[in-house]
């Protein structure tokens, strides 16, 4: 009797995931239609037209007829708002490397739209364009951190009165970012000062971030320094380092992301579709609820990979320092391993508090779960209930149309063919 009620639990389970999978998947790619460019080097962008201010401190209107110069570290101070019209093109400076800084009390509101999106990108010419011409923008907020600090000073080479952030302003509305690509961006000055294609410091939980598509970044696509902002709708494309990131007790939730990844393509210290960090290993943190919490719904995690290249792949999340993580309808696959936890994580019921998987579907070829600390740890129940593939599959045997380069479709194929953990 306990063998049929199982097996009827197992049958409903794969046929609620089943078909949680595919009305997930029929709307998988619609939102990235009209406003994303998986292509920009082939893009003839109009030459700038107007140079922006090293310093911002009045309100400022970009509008959309003019096409815009940043060059070098560009800060919008005093509480002063930017605003930038749908549709509006900033063209960065690769010579004197641009970055856009909205320093602590101000705003950057850049509201494009799906017809009209506002776009981020090198100053070269097309086709000579590539991972880190440029800086990128840099986002700092009053909300939280969990550092025992109050407030930190951003990463890289910026003026010290402009970079200070964290504070108790949890509600701030620090940004409204729609419909924005961020091209060519991020660089790695060294391993503590780094540029992220969008580096957002301690946002607070009014501001929004949605349709943001971040491509060729020479570090990190996406990463959370604190704060509570939840995001939506984000894509990564061909990041260097990693695509999502979290550290310093961010706590929000992202729903309906995108992280593309190619096999060599990654760097020396080792590149995640998403890492998450509790808290500063240094400093240490407040107490263990202000830990790094992140919830993620409706995501897919590809590595471009084949059966002539998988080696070269790690694992698709990295989990360090107590950072928690609830991942729900997701696709990860490409990669060698699910997650890769490090030696916080010391038992099973460690690793049953801190992370989950549920209504997913995951190929990769090695180990699905690693552990630091015990290696002899009995994993796979943190697993059960999703679906996976019985062998390892190349990108384009589980995808329908994955290198279109104008619209990648990541659909799965043959959906009925997976099997359930248990």
């Amino acid at each position: 009797m306990k063998s049929k009620t199982l097996s009827l639990i197992i049958f409903l389970l794969v046929s609620f995931i089943s078909f949680s999978q595919t009305k997930t998947n029929s709307n998988q790619m619609k939102w990235t239609k009209t406003w994303t460019n998986f292509a920009p080097n082939n893009e003839d962008y109009p030459k700038p037209e107007e140079k922006l201010p090293t310093i911002i401190d009045r309100d400022l209107y970009l509008r959309n007829d003019v096409t815009y110069l940043l060059s070098g570290n560009v800060y919008v101070t005093d509480n002063t708002i930017l605003t930038i019209q749908e549709g509006t093109i900033i063209r960065c400076d690769a010579e004197n490397t641009a970055s856009l800084i909205i320093t602590k009390g101000s705003k950057l509101i850049a509201k494009g739209s799906k017809g009209f999106p506002i776009v981020f990108t090198s100053n070269k010419p097309k086709k000579s364009r590539k991972s880190g011409d440029w800086g990128g923008i840099v986002i700092i907020g009053s909300g939280k951190i969990n550092s025992p600090a109050m407030s930190k000073i951003i990463e890289g080479n910026f003026l010290p009165q402009y970079s200070s952030y964290g504070g108790n302003k949890e509600d701030e509305l620090t940004t409204i970012m729609t419909y924005v690509r961020i091209e060519f961006a991020g660089k790695k000055i060294n391993q503590s000062k780094e540029l992220n294609g969008l580096s957002l410091y301690s946002l607070g939980s009014n501001s929004i971030i949605s349709n943001i598509m971040v491509s060729f970044s020479a570090d990190d696509s996406f990463e959370c320094f604190g704060g509570s902002a939840n995001m939506s709708n984000l894509v990564s494309y061909k990041a260097k380092d990693d695509d999502y990131d979290f550290t310093l007790g961010y706590q929000g939730e992202l729903n309906t992301i995108l992280a593309i990844r190619h096999p060599y393509i990654s760097d020396t210290s080792g590149s995640y579709a998403i890492e998450t960090d509790g808290y500063d290993k240094k400093e240490g943190f407040v107490n263990i609820q202000s830990v790094s919490s992140i919830r993620i719904k409706n995501a897919t995690l590809v590595n471009l990979s084949n059966h002539s290249n998988y080696q070269h792949t790690t694992a698709a999340i990295s989990s360090k320092n107590l950072a928690k993580i609830a991942l729900t309808n997701m696709r990860i696959s490409g990669f060698a391993n699910i997650v890769k936890f490090d030696k916080t994580y010391q038992s099973i019921e460690d690793l049953q508090k801190y992370f989950s998987l549920e209504n997913s579907i995951f190929n990769v070829h090695n180990k699905t779960v690693i552990t630091q600390y015990n290696t002899e740890i009995k994993t796979d129940q943190l697993l059960k209930y999703n679906m996976y593939t019985n062998h390892f599959r190349s990108v384009d045997d589980v995808f329908t149309d994955p290198f279109n380069e104008k619209n990648p479709k990541f659909t799965l194929k043959e959906s009925e063919n997976y099997t359930v953990m248990q």
